[in-house]
């Protein structure tokens, strides 16, 4: 069997050792019981300088420097050689011709043929030996008073040596690691990824940096912790690896003040894109739809959004819940591929709810209804009264929490948050964003029905200030239409009328208060109850223009309107138009003939200051006038002159009936939504049919 040589065994066993001494470059030298060299190892050749033929055979004292104190060494040397060891420091004289100071530890070897006592001797280079010390000592002084954790491991990662403040941080004393691998004696972190850490480092050599350990430790059993953890390979003066330093720092505290932080800015951000979001269309139903669509992923799994029936039937809401409540399911999400929603009531469904059931008092209660835990034990109210929350335990759901959806102290619904994902139960924080968003839902979904209703007000305030009977005479067939804007910002002061003048005339005309809603129908029922009154005083358009300008004058808010006033005789054909700021009408003769009547437009009623002309004309009988508001001929993105010669192409056909025309002249020229109020009036000229109804 081989036998590696004594010297070669002592130099790794030293470099193996590790510490200081593993980083010494240390020489091995033998004498015998006189002070003859004997062994002389590769450490000392590289040391000194000396082949092994150029210093066996010759004393030990030839080594040291030959201008230094030679008996220093000499009483080294004979107390070893007496049987003690000894330690100290030499001047030797280096093969090169320098001195060189050594460290040297030499202890007695008996030798067994003659009884004396050989000497072996370690030798180091005695700056080198100092300064590893020195290194040595800051090394134990941070790893015992560091406030960081510090650990090392062996090759098989199992612990060495770690510090008080590691002690502190796992509970356990350095007794309990050493020996042992993380796993073993931390097995409520997560061991696995910490080891595959280290084993790259051990196979690299690249530093690992702030690596996550989390779980949970004997110093503090009963919660979670977070540490940042480093490792870094220990390698020998050979560069082979022979373990890993590991530092560890508890940012438990930093952690969750970051993870708040983190969950501060996405509830920021929620409620910003909720502003922007939620109840931009004042539609009821889009609205609800909006907050279960903006919950879904972000707070919940599933959500829906409930509102009071009687709301939801266009009825206002009513003042008590003593008798339970009827909800109509209005928002959902996700609408499909959940197993959540898939047991929950589909959208439009009328939900009734008896007023012991806990969705009726959470309604009455006005407050935030929370089931962190979803259990059987917490279920057991509900289940009385359902089967779903026995399904939807069954189906994960584990958290769960229901907010009403108040606005101006009235209560309007209910909003329901569904948790399935193992993020933990809905807590304070989740309420609160919850109680946000549905607070901004409850605000457009009630500004939703003030808008519905407004829109409704505006209509019928419009339409009962249209004429209800239009009656011209003989000669004179008519045909009207009325559209509302789909807007109530939309709805406004369009009018029209056609009015009886003496000598079988009749007038015909159409107006547009600038403005909208109830206000705006408002003023066009003044302007349309005094131009009734006026021709029936057979005044002079010019005057009569004049005479609404100063009722625009009377109002507490100035109002402008525009106004085409035309004077027609059936069995002439004879005309006369004044204009004040408004379109042109159109005239379409027998013949297909078709144009917009060339006349000063003037300015609107109510500009004040400026003079009105009224412009004569002729017509063959047969003839067919159309009067509009500019809601029929203005549209987006579209040029006016194009959306005119639309209207004109359209009447090239004069001879078909008027509803037919009015009825062709909406479908073609308005939008499914209009953007504006529209008022439409087509008379034919010199014929005997009598008006039709709009």
């Amino acid at each position: 069997m081989h036998e590696e040589p004594l010297a070669d065994l002592i130099s790794h066993a030293a470099q193996d050792a590790g510490g200081w001494l593993g980083a010494l470059q240390v020489a091995l030298l033998a004498t015998s019981g006189d002070g003859t060299i004997v062994r002389w190892n590769q450490g000392a050749q590289h040391l000194l300088g000396y082949l092994p033929p150029q210093v066996l055979g010759r004393h030990i004292a030839d080594l040291l420097h030959p201008g230094a104190d030679r008996s220093l060494g000499r009483s080294l040397w004979e107390t070893a050689a007496g049987g003690h060891g000894v330690m100290g420091t030499v001047t030797a004289w280096h093969r090169d011709g320098h001195p060189l100071e050594l460290e040297i530890w030499a202890c007695p070897v008996p030798d067994r043929r003659d009884g004396a006592s050989a000497v072996l001797v370690f030798a180091a280079d005695a700056h080198a030996a100092r300064r590893i010390r020195g290194s040595s000592a800051v090394w134990d002084g941070l790893f015992a008073r560091s406030p960081v954790g510090i650990a090392v491991l062996d090759t098989q990662l199992r612990f060495l040596q770690v510090n008080p403040a590691l002690e502190a941080m796992n509970g356990l004393a350095e007794s309990a690691h050493v020996g042992r691998r993380l796993a073993e004696v931390l097995p409520e972190v997560n061991a696995g990824d910490m080891e595959d850490a280290m084993r790259r480092v051990l196979a690299t050599g690249e530093p690992v940096l702030d690596r996550r350990r989390t779980g949970r430790t004997p110093a503090d059993p009963e919660h979670d912790h977070v540490w940042s953890c480093s490792y870094v390979r220990v390698e020998d003066p050979g560069g082979r690896p022979i373990g890993v330093i590991a530092s560890l720092l508890d940012i438990t505290e930093q952690q969750r003040d970051h993870t708040e932080a983190e969950a501060g800015r996405r509830r920021l951000a929620l409620l910003s894109e909720a502003s922007a979001r939620i109840g931009a269309s004042l539609d009821l139903e889009r609205t609800t739809q909006e907050l279960a669509d903006l919950a879904v992923p972000h707070l919940a799994d599933a959500v829906t959004v409930d509102v009071l029936d009687v709301l939801a039937r266009g009825h206002e809401p009513g003042m008590g819940l003593a008798g339970g409540v009827a909800l109509r399911r209005l928002g959902k999400a996700p609408l499909t591929g959940s197993a959540i929603t898939n047991i929950l009531a589909p959208l439009g469904r009328t939900l009734t709810f008896p007023a012991a059931a806990p969705y009726t008092q959470a309604l009455g209660a006005r407050q935030p209804f929370l089931v962190a835990r979803f259990d059987e034990r917490s279920i057991a109210p509900a289940a009385r009264h359902s089967p779903k929350p026995e399904q939807l335990l069954k189906a994960g759901v584990h958290s769960f929490m229901m907010v009403p959806l108040t606005a101006r102290d009235v209560v309007l619904g209910v909003a329901t948050f569904y948790r399935t994902r193992p993020v933990g139960p809905f807590g304070s924080d989740d309420v609160t964003l919850a109680g946000e968003l549905a607070a901004r839902t409850a605000i457009s979904i009630d500004n939703a029905r003030l808008y519905r209703h407004e829109h409704e007000t505006a209509v019928v305030l419009q339409r009962s200030m249209l004429p209800q009977h239009v009656s011209p005479p003989l000669g004179i067939e008519t045909a009207h239409r009325y559209l509302a804007a789909s807007d109530v910002n939309e709805v406004g002061g369009d009018w029209y009328d056609v009015l009886p003048l003496s000598g079988g005339r009749a007038a015909l005309l159409i107006g547009d208060v600038m403005g909208h809603g109830i206000a705006a129908a408002a003023v066009m029922g003044r302007l349309s109850a005094t131009v009734r009154a006026l021709a029936r005083l057979d005044m002079q358009p010019t005057a009569l223009l004049h005479q609404l300008e100063a009722t625009l004058a009377d109002l507490a808010e100035p109002m402008l309107a525009t106004f085409l006033y035309l004077e027609c005789d059936p069995a002439t054909g004879r005309c006369s138009v004044t204009r004040a700021g408004h379109p042109p009408p159109a005239v379409a003769e027998p013949d297909g003939t078709v144009y917009l009547l060339e006349t000063p437009p003037g300015v609107p009623l109510g500009v004040g200051g400026v003079g009105f002309t009224t412009t004569d004309f002729t017509v063959p009988l047969g003839s067919l006038l159309v009067l509009y508001t500019d809601g029929l001929v203005e549209a987006r993105n579209h040029d006016i002159d194009e959306r005119l010669g639309e209207l004109t192409r359209l009447l090239t056909e004069p001879e078909q009936p008027l509803d037919h025309l009015c009825d062709t002249l909406i479908t073609h020229l308005v939008p499914a939504s209009a953007d504006d109020d529209i008022a439409l009036l087509a008379a034919r000229i010199g014929t005997v049919r009598r008006s039709t109804p709009g």
